[in-house]
């Protein structure tokens, strides 16, 4: 028996699922430890996961919050309840304030403890786990200190790995397959400065756009719509992505090695630092770095997007070299080390 944990986001739900999936594959029982009332108390009763969800108080980077700080020994007592019946004989935890509770009372039983990394910069709770880990795995290169690089493995960020032909894509989402389209995700819940000022930039281009604009904002951005500009609440990733020829987004692990594994070219939107530690510019920079994204501009945005749409091969390329494919099975590999 395996026990996942992380969450409070998709950014550290759905790649511990792709690994509950692949490790059920394989005919490992698995278990799934979330948190009251992050994005996995909504998901979890659509999947045949035994799952339960706990207290876990969110851990801050700025200040000693004591209502988080209850919540948490809530959760640890909780995590050490759902050990005692679960009885896993390893732990993977994705991160986020979700994952911390099981995972941290798990090592402490001597459990051994995986940890998946999204980021191009180490997460709080990833930091204050990764001495009772037995290995830490990550997405992308990350400078370490020695003693923690030793138990370190590039594996990928796991994403669903599944392509459609692009016309047909563009075909199934009322697109018409002859022209390129532009996909604005501003991550799982929407981002409401995206939804504000990209699409006064993008309209006056004339080319198609499917904006993800999150389900709290569909009926404020409504009226968006029109002159081949769609919103949507939600939209099916691999099929979006799969369609579109530029993705014009936020910066977070998820949505990037999704784009990775489309190959699909990207100008990048990422977060403040003050909202996130500076995970996203990390891996903006990254992406940018290795050539397979730009940092986005306002004041060049067009300019910037019909250069990348006459000649993306060289994004593509690079993105080609950041793919994820496999990394849920590189996950399960090491995760059977331990079994």
């Amino acid at each position: 028996m395996v026990l996942l944990t992380g969450g409070g986001t998709g950014g550290h739900l759905f790649p511990a699922l792709a690994v509950a999936e692949e490790l059920r594959r394989r005919g490992h029982g698995v278990f799934y430890l979330g948190a009251e009332g992050g994005l996995e108390a909504r998901l979890l009763p659509q999947t045949p996961l035994p799952h339960a969800l706990i207290p876990a108080g969110k851990l801050d980077r700025s200040a000693f919050r004591p209502g988080e700080a209850l919540a948490l020994l809530r959760g640890l007592r909780a995590a050490r309840e759902v050990l005692e019946a679960v009885r896993p004989r390893a732990i993977l935890s994705t991160g986020g304030y979700a994952g911390f509770p099981g995972a941290f009372a798990g090592a402490l039983r001597g459990i051994p403890l995986l940890l998946h990394e999204q980021n191009a910069r180490l997460g709080l709770a990833i930091r204050l786990l990764s001495p009772w880990a037995r290995g830490l795995a990550l997405s992308v290169p990350v400078a370490l200190a020695s003693g923690l690089a030793r138990k370190a493995r590039v594996v990928g960020y796991p994403v669903r790995e599944v392509r459609y032909p692009k016309e047909e894509a563009k075909a199934r989402l009322g697109f018409d397959p002859g022209q390129p389209l532009l996909l604005v995700l501003g991550g799982s819940q929407g981002s409401l400065e995206l939804n504000e000022t990209l699409p006064p930039l993008l309209k006056p281009l004339g080319l198609p756009v499917l904006h993800q604009v999150g389900e709290r904002w569909l009926g404020r951005f409504r009226h968006l719509e029109g002159d081949g500009y769609r919103v949507a609440g939600f939209v099916e990733a691999p099929l979006a992505m799969s369609a579109a020829d530029l993705l014009l987004s936020r910066a977070g692990a998820g949505t990037l090695a999704e784009a990775a594994f489309h190959r699909l070219p990207a100008l990048l939107f990422p977060l403040s630092p003050k909202l996130d530690g500076g995970a996203q510019v990390a891996n903006a920079l990254a992406y940018q770095k290795a050539g397979a994204a730009e940092l986005g501009d306002r004041a060049r945005l067009g300019e910037q997007v019909q250069r990348i749409l006459e000649h993306p091969e060289p994004y593509r390329e690079a993105l080609g070299r950041l793919s994820p494919e496999g990394a849920a099975g590189r996950l399960a590999d090491w995760l059977e080390e331990f079994l």
